[in-house]
């Protein structure tokens, strides 16, 4: 069990579910999620986290700022959601569906 498991549950959760995710991937600091429906994120429960600095929407992208750590925490995300990473090339093509 990592340090993240419990955080990267409560994000499972709190980014509306494994369902909600189009893509996901990570950069040097933050978590890069293209989301089905952006609303079913609830941005209150994500930044109370203890592993997470605080979001923002960005070209498409939900972001989750988590700092140096990012790694390991997708690492444990990914594991747990049962899902697999893409590149970033990978989620900003996903991304412009999300642009207006």
């Amino acid at each position: 069990m990592s340090k993240f498991t419990n955080d990267a549950n409560l994000l499972l959760e709190y980014i509306g579910g494994k369902e909600n995710i189009k893509a996901v991937t990570h950069c040097v600091t933050r978590m890069r999620f293209v989301l089905l429906d952006e609303k079913k994120a609830d941005v209150k429960k994500i930044e109370s986290l203890k592993s997470a600095k605080g979001t923002f929407t960005q070209a498409g992208q939900f972001q989750v700022i988590i700092g140096n750590e990012v790694s390991e925490f997708y690492n444990e995300f990914t594991k747990i959601a049962g899902i697999d990473g893409v590149s970033k090339d990978a989620v900003k093509a996903a991304a412009k569906s999300n642009q207006t």
